[in-house]
């Protein structure tokens, strides 16, 4: 690889520290169905690069759609680089690959298990679970929607009604934050995936050594020195919004803390909608604090479940936070994927981070966090409606009783395990 090629590679693998900014338009979208029609408009007008980060990327009519468009933004010269998970996309990779091959994509596969041996590196378990793209960093979408159809669904086949799930689009100061993330999860993608070739370039590199320690401190996420910070001297604006992400790097916790904080400080509603939940300690003391001192907390987990396990892990801590005076609603009308949240009248959330250890302290996640009271109340409404829909889970919270404990005792323990798996120590 060039020299020059190599150190914009080390640039890239950089992601901003997260900041409030102003000056931000902000849109709420339900769905694919509303997602992808925002997309491709976007990846049309695109004059210069377009980068697209994601979990899932599938090979059914909706998603071949969104690829057409993305191949005929390369087609007419536009840089398309797409980063996909290698376990999110296992089941389709071939698929994707045939869909851009020879179109001028530049498709990388994040952690590919294309080996046998790849299942038994710890760090497998660390997934890329962002759901990004931006185009000319002017226009950015960031939310929970993979690039599959909504009514469909990779373990249980197709569905009449839509999965629940949120992103924005963002155009602003913020774009350039996504913007810069999206590249680095691609760079860091093709980094591990020709580290071989790198290092042979580095060896014939005048400067080896140096050039060596650059990219281990890129890949750690440390800034350039004299690297301006995305979108300094931001206009002030009433759409303010900021980028969070978590990595493995410098920001673990960024996601968990701005969840916490604004628990904390609420002071009147706590409404979050999750399909996976299973807070550490502090997330959860945090829930049942704001519930105690009179906050209406309300729930929305999955209702019609697909993963078991998962739907096991957030149901043993329902007594425990009912008996607080937290509200669990489970959604039944479809399948719920929606990761998002709304707290009083202008903090709101949408992303990819479930609220479970797997989000919390392994997956790559990114959310936008926003301070708006507009923002706010268009998602509360989309939230008040799928709670109308949802059930209330009743009855008398179980405060003691040996089913109650071995049930947290064993999902405690297999998280625990899971956690140690992927390498991660200490109370969770």
């Amino acid at each position: 690889m060039p020299s020059a090629d190599l150190d914009r590679l080390r640039g890239w693998a950089n992601v901003p520290a997260p900041r409030f900014l102003g000056g931000n338009r902000v849109d709420l979208l339900q769905g694919g169905d509303e997602l992808f029609p925002r997309m491709r408009q976007a990846i049309a007008a695109a004059t210069r690069e377009v980068w697209l980060a994601t979990y899932i990327f599938h090979d059914d009519p909706a998603s071949t759609t969104l690829a057409v468009a993305l191949k005929e933004a390369a087609g007419r010269g536009v840089a398309v680089h797409v980063v996909v998970d290698g376990f999110g996309t296992m089941a389709t990779l071939p698929s994707v690959r045939a869909l851009f091959a020879d179109s001028g994509v530049r498709l990388e596969v994040f952690r590919p298990l294309d080996r046998w041996y790849a299942w038994l590196q710890p760090g497998q378990l660390r997934r890329l679970h962002q759901k990004l793209c931006v185009c000319d960093e002017r226009v950015a979408f960031v939310g929970g929607i993979n690039v599959i159809d909504d009514r469909h669904d990779m373990n249980h086949g197709w569905t009449d009604t839509p999965r629940l799930d949120y992103a924005v689009q963002v155009e602003g100061p913020l774009a350039e934050q996504v913007h810069a993330t999206a590249r680095a999860m691609w760079a860091r993608a093709h980094l591990l995936s020709n580290w071989r070739e790198e290092f042979r370039a580095l060896a014939r590199s005048a400067r080896p050594v140096k050039q060596a320690m650059t990219i281990v401190r890129d890949l750690r996420g440390q800034p350039q020195p004299g690297e301006a910070a995305p979108g300094e001297g931001a206009p002030d604006a009433p759409v303010r919004a900021a980028f969070l992400v978590r990595d493995n790097l410098r920001q673990r916790r960024a996601i968990e803390r701005s969840y916490v904080e604004a628990i904390r400080h609420a002071r009147h509603r706590v409404d979050l909608a999750v399909p996976y939940f299973y807070p550490g300690r502090g997330f959860r003391r945090a829930i049942r604090h704001a519930a105690r001192r009179g906050v209406q907390v309300r729930l929305l987990l999955q209702g019609k479940v697909d993963y078991r396990i998962a739907a096991l892990a957030a149901r043993a801590l329902y007594d425990e936070l009912r008996t607080h005076g937290v509200r669990i609603y489970e959604y039944t009308p479809a399948f719920l994927h929606a990761k998002v949240a709304v707290v009083d009248d202008d903090w709101a959330t949408v992303g990819s981070s479930n609220i479970d250890p797997l989000s919390l302290l392994l997956n790559l996640e990114a959310n936008v966090v926003v301070r708006d009271a507009g923002f706010a109340a268009a998602l509360g409404a989309r939230l008040q409606q799928a709670f109308d829909l949802s059930l209330e889970v009743g009855g008398t919270p179980v405060r003691t009783g040996w089913r109650r404990w071995l049930h947290r005792g064993v999902v405690a323990w297999a998280a625990h395990l899971y956690l140690r798996l992927a390498g991660i120590t200490g109370r969770y």
